[in-house]
């Protein structure tokens, strides 16, 4: 590659990194200010009546930098609305219960469909797999029947049985394991070792970058799940973050801010956290973005 695309190439990815990263630094920025300023910035400046749209037209006067630094908003969220904890703890209640079943699930089916040879292996893999093919809406009446017929209805199990059984982690971490070497349980074979002793020995260590990136694609995708509660907890206690984010007071444009920091917070840490496992796991098991 030569120079003059290394540096084209950088200044592309440069621009749309800055795009990608710029809606959360104006969050940011705008959880630090006060209830006032974020107002005044957010009036349309040049006010036009468009008569057609039926509506007035402007412009907004966007700040990057707050006039006076203001932690009144994060006090209002952490401290004067102990709610937004409690939708937190919710949603930590739901996902990580997830996130642990799945990850057992996953690498023991996923270790059967990559090293053990059974009659139908490849074609019952292949009908799990359809399962992803299929948009949640589809599944969602089906669910929600035997949620209803088991009295999960209103309950955490209702989101987390089925979110424990999902094909996506069988899929990433069966695809991960195809590089593993036959000849490491072959070898361990001839000393003895069963299957069991195999998978917990040699498998496992060998599928942590696998399990770490499905680690944190569990979580951002459970972290801002919407429709599985809304549809499954009727008791507005019992319902994750993601949907009180929705339900925010528009006069209230600073607790809304701060309230989305928080709620990003714990994926940005995360994927910082296990970003080179993150990456390596997704390259071996040929998942594309």
């Amino acid at each position: 590659m030569t120079l003059f695309r290394k540096v084209s190439l950088t200044l592309v990815m440069g621009v749309i990194a800055a795009v990608m990263v710029f809606p959360i630094g104006v969050t940011f920025v705008n959880s630090l200010m006060t209830e006032g300023e974020i107002a005044h910035n957010y009036e349309l400046i040049g006010k036009m009546f468009d008569t057609a749209a039926g509506g007035e037209e402007g412009f907004v006067n966007l700040k990057l930098i707050p006039d006076w630094l203001s932690f009144h908003q994060y006090m209002e969220v952490l401290v004067y609305k102990p709610v937004f904890l409690q939708m937190f703890w919710n949603s930590a209640g739901l996902v990580a219960p997830i996130i642990a079943g799945q990850v057992l699930v996953a690498s023991m089916a996923g270790y059967a469909f990559a090293k053990l040879r059974f009659w139908g292996r490849d074609k019952l893999f292949v009908v799990y797999i359809m399962t992803m093919l299929m948009p949640f809406q589809v599944t969602l009446v089906p669910n929600y029947m035997m949620a209803q017929k088991l009295g999960l209805l209103n309950t955490a199990s209702a989101i987390i049985l089925p979110g424990i059984f999902s094909a996506f982690g069988v899929f990433m971490l069966r695809q991960f394991m195809l590089h593993i070497p036959n000849s490491y349980i072959e070898a361990a074979q001839m000393d003895g070792a069963g299957h069991l002793r195999i998978f917990y020995k040699i498998i496992l260590p060998l599928i942590q970058p696998g399990i770490a990136g499905l680690i944190v694609l569990l979580f951002v995708d459970n972290w801002n799940m919407v429709e599985q509660p809304l549809i499954f907890l009727e008791d507005s206690f019992k319902q994750p973050l993601s949907l009180y984010l929705s339900r925010i007071n528009e006069g209230a444009r600073g607790v809304a801010f701060a309230a989305s920091v928080l709620y990003m917070t714990p994926m940005v840490l995360l994927f910082l956290y296990a970003e080179s496992h993150f990456i390596e796991g997704i390259q071996l098991s040929g998942i594309k973005g």
